[in-house]
């Protein structure tokens, strides 16, 4: 079995791929609230990617890193303390994140790094320029990175559209909004965190040993077609 190390999986998109894999992998999840999920195959560990240090941990094949933030914000509204901490959750916490398991991912079996990007990092969208800055800044940390570590580890992003997750719960407040938000998309839905789930199981797998350094966008269509 593999030991797949998800930060932030206690919630969401994190928390559907934690019990996706606990099916067939060790997963260690590490995040500020214990997940509502119990199986014999995850280890959960306290741990705020703002404030804290990382755990030693002796084998890491797949690193996730699954820490986000929505502040929708007109641009003369939004703080620099608001960029500050947007760029810290979404982008410092993943440098640290590879920073401290590179050289035991290194050891890992096919080892791999999966990060997530946003629909907002391709598609200009008003009072979203805080979350694109940070999502931006990854895209090009896979490229890069990818680049770098291309003969020993995979690293790839996804760019998912809105999900039904509680951090998209003050957005999608009610079925009219959610209806709303299903007509804006080419494909008329919403995704789930499973489905997210189903395509971090493919990139972090043998399947994906040839794609390295892409991000993904898992968007019903809204960056691509204008329907």
């Amino acid at each position: 079995m593999k030991t797949i190390v998800i930060i932030g999986g206690s919630r969401g998109i994190g928390l559907a791929i934690a019990k996706q894999q606990a099916q067939k992998n060790n997963v260690v999840c590490l995040s500020r609230t214990k997940p509502d999920f119990e199986n014999e195959n995850i280890q959960f560990l306290t741990y705020n990617s703002l404030t804290d240090e990382l755990p030693n941990l002796d084998k890491v094949d797949s690193l996730i890193y699954c820490p986000g933030s929505i502040v929708l914000k007109p641009i003369n509204r939004l703080s620099l303390d608001d960029f500050r901490e947007d760029f810290e959750i979404n982008v410092i916490g993943a440098v640290k994140a590879i920073q401290k398991y590179l050289p035991t991912l290194k050891k890992g079996e096919k080892p791999s790094i999966l990060l997530f990007s946003s629909v907002a990092a391709k598609l200009g969208m008003p009072f979203h320029a805080s979350i694109a800055a940070s999502k931006s800044a990854i895209e090009g940390i896979v490229k890069s990175v990818g680049a770098e570590l291309a003969s020993k580890i995979r690293i790839n992003a996804i760019a998912p559209s809105i999900t039904q997750t509680d951090l998209s719960a003050n957005i999608l407040k009610n079925e009219d909004t959610i209806e709303r938000m299903k007509e804006r998309h080419p494909l008329k839905k919403i995704l789930q965190p499973e489905e997210v789930a189903d395509l971090a199981d493919f990139l972090i797998s043998e399947k994906a040993s040839s794609i390295s350094g892409q991000t993904f966008e898992l968007d019903g269509g809204i960056v691509t077609f204008k329907i």
